[in-house]
């Protein structure tokens, strides 16, 4: 007899075929859970596919988690030098920005303070600062454009327009229509691992919107629309 499973296989992404030119700035949207996340930790090397292949050229910087590898009894200073290392800086480089980094975090006196006194917003600020200054050529960013305040959201934009006119590929998922349609070249709307349709992002933007409010028994003939407009092309 064979062995008794104790886990589920769960297929994250199927057949997903998507390629990014250089210097394309590339919306990712779709409901919770259908595979974003998955798709941008697979471009950043975090994970490995267990089919198929990734071929990535270039210096990439992921902001997939705020913070991730940041050690909450160091200082901000000594956090950022460290997650500047993590991200491929050279210590020089990351000492040569370090006044770029503490001007944009803005956090005054607490950048020499332990991170375990950090109120959630200074934390990802400081994280943010430290990502968005390492001069990537592809930068990755997963759902964390929502950090600090109104003031501080805009300087990120800003930054991040800043880097795709120096020709930087940007990958970026949200469920922000605004930020998509503005910040895009392009976009993919995935959905249960599937890519359901890519072409400009307000095309894409508006069937995702259909898709996401669609009443229930409505989902499968959405569902099929979009895959006929991703097979003809007509966008």
């Amino acid at each position: 007899p064979g062995r008794k499973k104790f886990y589920r296989e769960f297929q994250a992404l199927s057949g997903i075929d998507l390629e990014i030119l250089r210097g394309e700035t590339i919306g990712v949207v779709g409901r919770n859970g259908s595979g974003k996340s998955t798709l941008l930790q697979l471009i950043a090397g975090v994970l490995q596919p267990s089919a198929g292949t990734v071929n990535v050229n270039g210096h990439v910087v992921p902001l997939l988690t705020i913070g991730a590898g940041f050690n909450v009894e160091f200082s901000g200073r000594e956090n950022v030098l460290l997650n500047a290392s993590i991200l491929g800086l050279e210590p020089r480089e990351a000492e040569e920005k370090l006044d770029e980094i503490i001007a944009f975090a803005d956090i005054g006196p607490f950048f020499d303070q332990p991170v375990r006194s950090y109120s959630s917003g200074m934390y990802s600020r400081l994280a943010f600062a430290v990502a968005i200054n390492a001069d990537p050529d592809i930068l990755i960013v997963d759902e964390v454009l929502a950090v600090g305040d109104e003031a501080f959201r805009r300087k990120c934009f800003s930054r991040i327009e800043d880097i795709k006119a120096k020709g930087a590929t940007i990958l970026l998922a949200s469920h922000s229509a605004t930020t998509v349609i503005e910040l895009c070249d392009r976009a993919v709307l995935i959905d249960s691992g599937e890519r359901l349709l890519l072409g400009s992002p307000k095309t894409v933007v508006s069937r995702y919107q259909r898709l996401l409010y669609a009443p229930e028994q409505e989902v499968a003939s959405v569902l099929a629309e979009i895959r006929e407009i991703d097979n003809a092309g007509d966008f």
